[in-house]
């Protein structure tokens, strides 16, 4: 009976223990990245580092933890805003070009003709169009502004999201929900020649869902960046 008693209680540690444990990351993450860094292992750190760093390690140690913060994916955001600004962009594509047709056509009917009251309509009608022209392609210059900055967004986002998740292929990640986890940590670092510099590690988990096949796909605590502080 009494041994029974035991493993009840030890199990009831145990289970209490893998939350306490999963909620501190950030140390056997970063145990496995320098130890890594230590064995010049690039390999293993590039799957645990999206831009891997590698100093002359000596030593590191936890600066500070900051608050973990979860927020919804934005993947699915982004991807929907990249769509339309494409819808827009190529929208203008039309009207940008036949405001250039139709300036091209006073500048050759300008240059063409021969009288001096000609050249002076189709002067003034060249002008009139240019500025037409003008005001079209700058429309399309910010439209393809737009769908780049919107294009590259999700794109970086995407390239995280994967990362953490571990896939090479996901047809589907751009629709996936669920939720995004983060945290900053402040690691100390001295390297073999004394120097101490502090860096602040940026730190996510991808948890998410297809929620068409009904399919979770959980990802892992990543490095997404080194940034220097001194």
């Amino acid at each position: 009976m009494r041994n029974r008693t035991l493993i009840v209680i030890g199990l009831l540690v145990a289970f209490f223990a893998i939350p306490a444990c999963s909620s501190n990351p950030e140390q056997g993450l970063l145990k496995r990245y320098f130890n890594a860094v230590t064995l010049n292992d690039n390999d293993t750190m590039s799957s645990m580092a999206m831009d891997p760093f590698q100093p002359e390690l000596g030593s590191w140690s936890i600066v500070k933890i900051g608050e973990e913060k979860i927020e919804p994916a934005k993947l699915p955001a982004l991807n929907k805003a990249e769509v339309e600004a494409k819808k827009l962009q190529d929208a203008q594509i039309g009207p940008t070009i036949d405001a250039d047709t139709a300036f091209k056509d006073a500048q050759y009917e300008m240059d063409t003709s021969r009288s001096a009251g000609g050249k002076a309509a189709a002067k003034k009608k060249v002008e009139e169009l240019q500025a037409k022209y003008d005001i079209e392609n700058g429309k399309m210059q910010e439209y393809k502004k737009a769908y780049n900055a919107a294009k590259a967004a999700a794109a970086e986002e995407e390239e995280i999201t994967m990362f953490s998740l571990g896939a090479r292929e996901l047809p589907t990640v751009r629709e996936l929900t669920g939720d995004v986890h983060s945290k900053d940590i402040d690691v100390s670092i001295t390297t073999r020649s004394g120097v101490t510099k502090t860096y602040r590690l940026a730190m996510r988990q991808y948890l998410l869902k297809d929620e068409v096949n009904n399919i979770p796909h959980r990802g892992q605590w990543k490095i997404i960046k080194f940034e220097p502080l001194s």
